[in-house]
């Protein structure tokens, strides 16, 4: 089959779909990655199909509306709201371009941060669309949407809290992007408008979904329907002739294993504060840190030989090589700590961020989250005391990490692809990815 796989925003949100990718191709199919122009060498070094469909990634993070949607602190509707206003003016462009990427498609899996891009075109071209999801979004009353607060626990109310926030983030949502999802359907696609309330519900809950988490960390509700499967994360490990640096390895050696802290492209409107507040904590809690910049979470300021400070390094390698992650909690982010075995200290900025911050203190892997509105030293300081000295809680992320490594969501997922789904009509073979300027024959290995 020719699968697209159209998806948007940080590398946090389309390093799964790419691991993904790798497993379908591996398994014979033609896969396409429909993401940031900024992406492309890494998505074609990998030896998969890439198309542009939006320019760069960090760029838009950093506009004003970028910068005031990182700086949600966990308010859903604000959120939203700048999300919204963030992709109103690209929504046009994401529809033309959405549609160039799928014009020879057999499936498209649509992710969340391209969904009404993505459906639409599928509808569009009359192809099958799956939902593939790295957060819960199908409605549920065990767990509340992932971008709402827990709901008191008072009992009958905690059910119809939980279920009411589904349909109050997908209304307003709906009402955010209405206008430019139904002009662009109507200009670009030749498609009627969806109606004032929103799509059908059965566009959410008839639709076959892939969840790229595990039931681990998530188990499934129990009022779910057929058709949504938990497949287990898709994790990318780093390449194979990938090397740390030797200054990185001389650290780690030189003492007992730090703690990690990043917010990964959670740009931190104070990062040189943000720093100095870690490093101070670090320093109550008698700890070496590895400070992980990203895209401005933390800066590059090294005041201690305990510190040791790098734009990136893969998770993979290093997490199982710390004593903690200090974290925004992002999905991805959250999964490989947890693959780890090791706790984690999650200080959420906006999203999704704090629903798993909350699974990680449910499942007793970490203590609970600091919004990073309330981050101060002395909060962060006792929270990794707790990570740092709890025995039960360490014997609880590394039992979590033992099990989340014997899994392998990548080749569920693509079972039931291949289980599930058929060729919509035969097709010429794609032409081989392009490599471009910045390959340099990396090779990454899916976990399988």
């Amino acid at each position: 089959m020719r699968i697209v796989i159209p998806s948007t925003g940080s590398r946090g949100d389309v390093q799964p779909y790419l691991a993904l990718a790798l497993g379908l191709q591996a398994a014979g199919h033609k896969v396409r990655l429909a993401t940031h122009s900024d992406f492309a060498d890494w998505v074609t070094s990998c030896g998969i199909g890439f198309f542009p469909i939006e320019d760069g990634a960090r760029a838009l993070h950093e506009t004003e509306a970028g910068q005031r949607m990182i700086g949600a602190n966990g308010d859903p509707f604000a959120f939203m709201r700048w999300y919204a206003r963030l992709r109103e003016p690209l929504m046009a462009g994401l529809m033309s371009r959405c549609l160039a990427a799928c014009r020879d498609a057999d499936l498209i899996l649509v992710t969340t941060t391209a969904f009404f891009p993505g459906h639409s075109v599928a509808e569009k071209l009359g192809v099958p669309a799956w939902l593939a999801s790295l957060q819960p979004t199908n409605p549920s009353r065990d767990f509340p949407n992932c971008l709402f607060p827990d709901g008191p626990r008072w009992p009958g109310f905690r059910e119809v809290y939980n279920l009411g926030t589904h349909f109050l983030a997908g209304e307003y949502w709906w009402q955010q992007v209405r206008s430019a999802v139904n002009q662009a359907r109507q200009q670009v696609l030749g498609l009627p408008p969806l109606p004032f309330l929103g799509p059908p519900p059965s566009m959410f809950s008839e639709v076959p979904t892939l969840y790229g988490f595990s039931a681990a960390v998530l188990p499934r509700p129990t009022d779910w329907g057929p058709g949504h499967e938990i497949t287990g994360y898709w994790f990318l490990d780093h390449p194979a002739d990938w090397r740390p640096p030797s200054e990185l390895v001389r650290f780690l050696e030189t003492g007992s294993p730090p703690v990690c802290a990043g917010f990964g492209s959670m740009r931190h409107p104070a990062a040189e504060e943000a720093t100095a507040l870690v490093e101070e904590a670090l320093e109550q809690v008698g700890q070496r840190g590895i400070l992980l910049t990203g895209w401005g979470g933390l800066a590059r300021y090294r005041g201690s030989d305990r510190i040791f400070v790098a734009d990136s390094v893969p998770h993979d390698w290093l997490f199982p090589r710390t004593a903690a992650v200090v974290h925004h909690g992002g999905a991805g982010t959250t999964a490989a700590a947890c693959r780890a075995g090791v706790p984690s200290v999650i200080v959420p900025f906006m999203a999704d961020q704090s629903f798993w911050g909350h699974r990680i203190q449910a499942l007793g892997v970490g203590p609970a989250p600091i919004p990073r509105g309330q981050l101060s030293v002395e909060r962060l300081a006792h929270a990794l005391h707790t990570a740092l000295s709890d025995p039960i809680m360490r014997r609880k992320a590394a039992a979590l990490g033992e099990r989340l490594r014997a899994e392998d969501g990548v080749a569920r997922a693509v079972a039931v692809v291949q289980e599930n789904a058929t060729p919509r009509q035969p097709h010429p073979p794609w032409p081989a990815p392009k490599q471009t300027s910045g390959d340099h024959g990396l090779r990454h290995t899916v976990r399988r």
